[in-house]
């Protein structure tokens, strides 16, 4: 991906460093498990009732300094400049785009979704309309997940953006709510189709950030396709208990979420990405 030399967000807070009270899920091993299903990538973490809800964080992080030279500082600044890419691509689209804060911690974060750690992955509060992410994570991306590149970063972060998209559409309030009155099989149902249409939002931000920027180098589609692999449910299940149980997925398979990310690459086009009325998904 091309994003050496280009300016970055404004909109990229700094908590590095800073206390974040630690990781409310309980269960041990367990219980991580669980919630990494939920959080890889887009999960709500106030959806785990063991995760303390309603905590909004009092503490003000400094603002990202591109000139920063801490350790970090390249991943911070590439982070930063990927999500200027996709607001200059949704204000594009999007005549009321609001922009989101991106929160940069080490360790574990308060959110209004609640305590997080670093194990959890990135992820989304929608009740703080903020994307949280460790940069810890894009390691285990690439050590971990076996899915290196620069552009399979960026895929993380653009669908990170893309539950923006969703809270900011009212999809994710409606999905939310539906879920609240129904049982935990159909709740999984839901949480797929949002899940698998984030990564299809993520798709039509590439599609356009290329039209408008030319970012994309040899390779980089495919970067993120091997991510979207890397963290598909009936991987990680296989991975983590040695078995699949569909039932149980919450983000879906690793070959939807490379469908669904190709898709919206390929078309660009918002409106074919109705994962709730796809009748593969049912």
């Amino acid at each position: 991906m091309l994003w050496r030399g280009r300016e970055g967000s404004g909109n990229v807070e700094d908590r590095r460093g800073m206390s974040g009270g630690g990781m409310a899920v309980g269960g041990g091993i367990g219980g991580l498990i669980i919630y990494l299903l939920y959080s890889f990538l887009g999960g709500d973490p106030s959806s785990i009732p063991n995760v303390l809800p309603g905590q909004q964080t009092t503490t003000q992080g400094k603002q990202y300094d591109p000139n920063n030279s801490a350790a970090d500082d390249s991943l911070a600044q590439f982070t930063s400049v990927v999500l200027r890419d996709t607001e200059d691509v949704w204000s594009k689209l999007m005549s009321d785009y609001q922009k989101p804060k991106l929160i940069l911690f080490s360790g574990s974060v308060q959110s209004a979704c609640g305590s997080a750690s670093s194990a959890s992955g990135p992820f989304y509060c929608p009740g703080d309309q903020k994307v949280y992410i460790d940069l810890s994570f894009f390691r285990d991306l690439k050590e971990r997940f076996g899915a290196p590149g620069d552009f399979a970063m960026a895929y993380v972060v653009a669908h990170e953006v893309g539950h923006h998209i969703q809270k900011l559409l009212g999809t994710s309030d409606k999905v939310h709510s539906l879920q609240q009155r129904s049982g935990e099989r159909e709740g999984n149902k839901l949480s797929v189709k949002l899940e698998l249409q984030a990564d299809f939002l993520a798709g039509v931000w590439a599609h356009h950030a290329q039209q408008m920027k030319n970012i994309l180098e040899p390779g980089d589609i495919n970067e993120a396709l091997t991510a979207a692999n890397a963290i598909g449910d009936d991987r990680l299940q296989k991975e983590s208990q040695g078995q699949v149980v569909p039932d149980a997925f919450t983000h879906g398979t690793s070959a939807q979420r490379m469908y669904w990310f190709k898709k919206g690459f390929e078309s660009g086009d918002v409106r074919q990405g109705d994962t709730f009325n796809d009748p593969d998904l049912e």
